[in-house]
């Protein structure tokens, strides 16, 4: 980033693969390590928790994405660091998330797929090492039993620990306290932002409240707020420039009206606005261009524009024909009857039906014939690239005239700075975009903002224990790093509290990365057989939702589904068949019994 006269540059960063990294000795003696993956909706981290100084890091460090084409095979997916830039992508970017839960459980497997094989996991059909997997708070009994049915199946883990990412950075963090401490957790991610009561050590999981604001709706209103101020520049204010400008520019007010107020000065606006160059193609000024040397070179433009369409169109066609015959080796299976192969083979080609096959075959032949058309005809008829003789005649005044401009230049006439009007003056921006978690309003919805909901949660406990929690507030999560933040929260909070009551607000030492060390510190503490840990037994047991609580864990409730007997569906069918004015909404006590973590 350079800085001049508060002009700065986008890094545009590229990812670079990750390399298959070797198992260290340490990790296999003088038993299997544990594997911390930091599962997040944004980015997943992963390593080991061996204690060994050159293993202390996540070794790595990823976008929880990938990115594969319909009818592509399942090698042929990107994932994390594979994808080099995420913009010509996006729109066919999958993520394993629904907002901060795992749903897409193909994508889950992509994931551990690129984690076990660039962490030197060779062992053949199965993991032999404990894994740690971060979860979010109060995760629905579902979405576990998916985790652990991909760990334990799929994969054959000898022992599965989960724990709320938010509460391994805040045990991370206490620096020598007492692990059965009482605090209030305040966490914000890509998707979401959580305030989590701890309660002698344990997650008060009846009064953790979320709110649906993150680091990604931060970005794509940024994105919103440029692109209407900024209209000729639109493509290239992408989002993943918009996350660069999120995390290296905007900053969290002390008092937002006052700084807006601030902002109306022309001395306050040019010292603190930040101008950010896009990249753009200067052309030199002054410099004057014949009619002949522009006509020449419309004509060389023309001819490699020619060029360049014939050479895609030749790699479109190879394409075309390499994958039509590799669609009618899959067809004739089919013809064969070799049923099994056939169906093995559409499920890599992530297809669904023959019909299906049949359609892409056809639209491929097709494309194929056409093209074959095309370039027959452009054998057959040569391309003119001379302009026509009466181009040049029409552009020589216009020639002329700018000659004659440039000869006298206007001296109150100002120059054109062709870089300014591809700079981004980012301004009041900076402290608006960040201010949605404390205002959600601004964008427009209908929900507390983070502090209120703070207070909400502080309300449902006495005030002896409100006390002990606001001794304790604690920062995590990498939205929560702006500048600024945590004298935000200390000042409002100085408002919400009584008269003269203490406070202490601390921050994580590393937002976006504590959750994985407080995991990989935790796994080092307990061995796999110690508590937290789910066996497979547990698992055959106990079932996909089971798990075992420790510090920094979800609190498991039990589903239990009553099943009636055959003389309950009898009465109950009958008085359906009598009852003809129910209530809107029947009321059971048993339904009591049916709730999630």
């Amino acid at each position: 980033m350079s800085n001049n006269r508060n002009v700065y540059t986008f890094e545009d960063y590229k990812c670079t693969p990750d390399p298959v990294f070797a198992v260290e000795r340490e990790c296999l003696e003088p038993c299997p390590a544990p594997i911390v993956v930091d599962n997040g909706s944004f980015q997943c981290r992963a390593g080991w928790a061996s204690g060994a100084s050159q293993l202390d890091q996540p070794r790595l460090v990823f976008r929880s994405a990938a990115a594969r084409s319909r009818g592509a095979a399942r090698s042929d997916a990107h994932v994390g660091n594979d994808i080099p830039s995420l913009e010509p992508l996006r729109w066919t970017l999958k993520s394993a998330f629904d907002r901060n839960s795992v749903v897409n459980f193909d994508i889950q497997e992509l994931i551990f797929d690129y984690i076990f094989m660039h962490l030197g996991i060779n062992s053949q059909g199965q993991v032999d090492h404990p894994v740690v997997v971060t979860e979010p708070p109060c995760n629905p009994l579902h979405c576990r039993q998916m985790m652990s049915e991909l760990l334990f199946e799929c994969y054959g883990v000898p022992r599965v620990a989960y724990g709320v990412d938010s509460l391994f950075s805040f045990y991370c963090n206490r620096d020598g306290a007492d692990p059965a401490s009482t605090g209030l957790v305040v966490s914000s991610g890509y998707h979401c932002s959580h305030v989590l009561p701890v309660i002698n050590g344990r997650l008060d999981a009846v009064n953790c409240k979320r709110v649906n604001l993150g680091g990604g709706q931060a970005a794509s209103y940024l994105q919103r707020l440029l692109q209407l101020k900024y209209p000729a520049n639109q493509t290239a204010i992408t989002l993943s420039r918009m996350e660069e400008l999120l995390h290296q520019h905007s900053y969290v007010a002390l008092d937002y009206q006052q700084e807006l107020d601030n902002w109306r000065s022309p001395n306050f606006y040019e010292k603190e606005v930040h101008r950010v160059q896009l990249p753009f193609s200067g052309r030199a000024v002054g410099v004057c261009v014949s009619a002949e040397e522009r006509n020449e070179r419309k004509a060389q433009q023309l001819r490699r524009l020619q060029e360049i369409n014939s050479r895609r169109r030749e790699e479109k066609l190879q394409e075309d024909q390499k994958r039509l015959e590799m669609l009618l080796s899959v067809q004739e299976l089919l013809e064969d009857g070799s049923l099994e192969l056939f169906h093995r083979s559409l499920v890599e080609l992530n297809m669904d039906s023959a019909e299906e096959l049949q359609s892409y075959i056809h639209k491929l032949s097709m494309s194929v014939e056409q093209h074959r058309l095309m370039k027959a005809e452009l054998l057959n008829q040569p391309a003119e690239v001379e302009p026509p003789a009466d181009e040049g005649n029409e552009m020589e005044p216009d020639l002329n005239e700018s000659d004659e401009l440039s000869k006298t230049p206007s001296a109150n006439q100002p120059m054109f700075n062709l870089a300014e009007y591809h700079q981004l003056f980012v301004g009041t921006e900076r402290l608006r975009v960040p201010e949605i978690l404390f205002q959600p309003s601004l964008i427009g919805e209908e929900q507390m903002g983070l502090m209120e909901t703070l207070q909400f949660v502080l309300e449902q406990y006495p005030p002896e224990q409100q006390e002990a929690l606001v001794k304790n507030v604690f920062l995590t999560g990498g939205n929560l790093q702006y500048p600024g933040l945590k004298e935000r929260v200390q000042r409002d909070l100085l408002a919400i509290r009584p008269f003269q009551s203490h406070f202490k607000v601390s921050l994580a030492s590393r937002p976006a990365l504590d959750a994985w060390f407080g995991a990989c510190e935790w796994a080092l503490r307990n061995p796999a057989e110690g508590q937290g840990w789910i066996s497979r037994q547990d698992y055959e047991e106990n079932g996909g939702e089971y798990l075992r609580e420790h510090c920094a864990s979800n609190t498991f409730i039990p589903m239990k589904l009553h099943k009636p007997t055959a003389a309950t569906k009898h009465t109950v069918m009958g008085k359906l068949a009598t009852d003809t004015s129910l209530p809107d909404t029947v009321s059971n006590d048993n339904d009591n019994d049916i709730s999630m973590t």
